[in-house]
């Protein structure tokens, strides 16, 4: 093989940081014509685009004095599209399925619960059609645009429900596996996944009765917790408890955010309340590992030597092979029958549903069983679970890059912990990370639901606090491991080089690299503000660097 001359290779490299640079550039360009094109488009489109139908449906009358008001006296809500509504038809996110039945004859035990307690219903919000989708698109209705993040997916099954929050006090919506958590984390929200069972489902079109729960959003988690517990049938009394978090550190390996905005703000906040313990931290992988036995015939013989991931990886596949040997057994004759026009991506999961064949039922059904008891026994009636809800940031709307088999995997890992128990969930807000909304998750035992609820609503203010610092946050204040700081320092490059400051960003960006020195993209961002400066052999040196840590950087 021939060698490049020097000159040439300099030339070489030189292209490759020009390269470097204009990528930076055209990318910034392209998001800021993007965010200017979507404002217009955006206040134009009604609701966001979050309903199929408007409608009003009054609540029970307020009783006269001297009787206590209605609890949900003033509030408003809507029902996705999988909801009995008296008088109006379920469509279950699909046109055809709404022309194929019949107009229902009572309303879903949860929708006139709390019709009961004084809230109104506005109407029937858009979802992922027969609740089998992750992103919120709906090729018939369309994709209910992200309040907080316009430019990306909602998130879905119940995306619709969940955009809408922004218009109202909260929003009912079904989580099978991840249909309430995905749109909530999306869309910088609070998410309520009850204990399965705790919440009726009568009145509610199926997709999975083993993983199907009844949820909520809210932007208030005061209203989150008095909703929550009129569906449970609970008292609204707080109940009185030490509170145990736990954090799942291998869980938050999968996370695209610094610690100081994560974690760090959960445990200052954790601090600052009386009657809660010190977190603890541990490695909730291997604990499912060694208390859910039959998840091994779940696992790839190539699981098994990947340790620290293949028990998430067991769990979701199990989850996932659930959901479509139960929606098969519910769906698959009307489907083969009618033949439903379909978007792609559901097209796509509800074919791998019914075509699937299931050989080790019993044992997906054990998998559940051996779960929550190891949850159960872990959490007991005082303890928090702390994981990441979703590992990714939402992909952009409209765009040809769909959800990876990769970002897939990452996703239901988190999601199947509570999806395959049955625990209860709550999503909570942690404000923004390079625009985009982030969460944490709390999952408590199977029947400790108002515990949780009670958790989140009495721990809210300190978490803001705590969320509104750690957003002010320079690097040097930082103290959750060099990782955390490199990425600051990398914002801040960043920023320094879209404001055309070169100088600053190439000293961001070392400082960065004297932190961690294995990270190609930093050299690669330093290459292209050296070439902005003409300084060609140490944008050459930082573009050899990057290259030998990481072929695919450029």
């Amino acid at each position: 093989m021939s060698m490049i001359p020097g000159s040439s290779r300099s030339k070489l490299w030189i292209v490759i940081g020009i390269s470097v640079a204009g990528a930076l550039i055209i990318a910034e360009t392209t998001r800021r014509r993007r965010r200017r094109s979507l404002k217009g488009p955006i206040l134009a489109v009604k609701d966001f685009g979050a309903f199929i139908d408007r409608f009003e449906i009054l609540p029970s009358p307020q009783p006269p004095p001297p009787a206590a008001k209605l609890q949900l006296a003033g509030l408003t809500f809507a029902v996705s599209d999988n909801f009995d509504v008296k008088g109006f038809v379920s469509g279950f996110g699909n046109p055809e399925w709404a022309k194929a039945h019949e107009e229902a004859s009572r309303t879903a035990a949860a929708v006139s619960s709390v019709l009961k307690n004084g809230a109104k219903c506005v109407g029937r919000t858009v979802m992922d059609e027969f609740a089998c989708g992750v992103t919120g698109e709906n090729l018939h209705y369309g994709t209910p645009i992200n309040p907080e993040l316009p430019s990306c997916i909602p998130g879905g099954s119940s995306s619709g429900s969940a955009v809408a929050v922004a218009l109202g006090n909260f929003y009912v919506g079904t989580d099978t596996v991840g249909c309430v958590r995905i749109p909530a984390s999306y869309c910088g929200i609070f998410g309520f996944r009850p204990s399965h069972g705790a919440v009726s489902t009568v009145g509610v079109l199926t997709n999975s009765q083993s993983l199907d729960t009844v949820g909520l959003f809210a932007r208030d988690p005061s209203i989150l917790r008095c909703v929550g517990n009129i569906l449970l049938q609970a008292s609204s009394k707080p109940v009185r408890r030490a509170r145990r978090f736990i954090f799942a550190d291998d869980c938050f390996q999968f996370l695209r955010v610094p610690k100081q905005k994560s974690m760090h703000v959960l445990s200052k906040a954790i601090e600052s309340l009386s009657g809660y313990l010190s977190p603890t931290h541990m490695n909730i992988c291997q604990y499912i590992a060694s208390k859910v036995p039959s998840l091994k015939e779940f696992s790839e013989p190539y699981m098994r030597m990947e340790r620290a991931t293949s028990a998430f990886k067991s769990l979701s596949a199990a989850m996932i092979l659930l959901q479509g040997y139960e929606f098969k057994a519910n769906h698959r004759e009307w489907i083969n029958t009618v033949k439903p026009r379909i978007g792609l991506d559901i097209s796509a999961r509800v074919l791998a549903a019914i075509s699937s064949t299931h050989e080790n039922i019993k044992s997906l059904y054990k998998v559940r069983r051996e779960l929550r008891a190891a949850l159960n026994d872990l959490l007991k009636d005082d303890g928090i679970l702390v994981i990441p809800t979703t590992s990714d940031f939402p992909v952009k709307r409209c765009s040809k890059k769909k959800l990876t088999p990769e970002l897939e995997d990452r996703m239901f890992s988190l999601l199947s912990i509570a999806g395959i128990s049955g625990c209860c969930q709550v999503v909570v807000p942690l404000g923004k990370h390079d625009s985009h909304p982030i969460s944490v998750s709390f999952v408590a035992a199977h029947g400790v639901d108002t515990f949780l609820l009670d958790t989140v609503s009495d721990m809210y203010s300190s978490l803001q606090e705590q969320i509104s610092l750690a957003s002010n946050l320079v690097p040097s204040q930082d103290i959750n491991g060099d990782m955390d700081v490199s990425d600051l320092l990398k914002e801040k490059g960043n920023a320094a080089f879209k404001g055309k400051q070169w100088n600053k960003a190439i000293n961001y960006y070392s400082e960065a690299i004297k932190i961690n020195d294995t990270n190609a993209t930093y050299y690669c961002n330093r290459a292209a503000a050296y070439l902005e400066l003409g300084c060609f052999q140490q944008a050459e040196a930082d573009c050899s660097e990057a290259i030998s840590l990481d072929k695919k950087v450029i």
